[in-house]
């Protein structure tokens, strides 16, 4: 089992949010539960290897 990091917010009846890793995919519930099941859904969309250009954020260490 791995965790990963969301962001959300909610905006009138939506709960919107993102996987901190894939900022540029959002996906939205009436929940916060269905918004978490969307993410959960959408990450595997992601990683299937089926989504084209998938743009993800990782660190870089660099020495000083």
């Amino acid at each position: 089992m791995k965790t990963l990091k969301f962001t959300f917010w909610q905006d009138g009846s939506y709960y919107l949010g993102f996987l901190n890793d894939y900022p540029d995919y959002q996906t939205q519930g009436l929940s916060k539960e269905e918004l978490v099941a969307n993410l959960k859904d959408l990450l595997a969309d992601l990683e299937s290897g089926e989504v084209p250009y998938v743009r993800r954020v990782e660190e870089l260490v660099v020495a000083e």
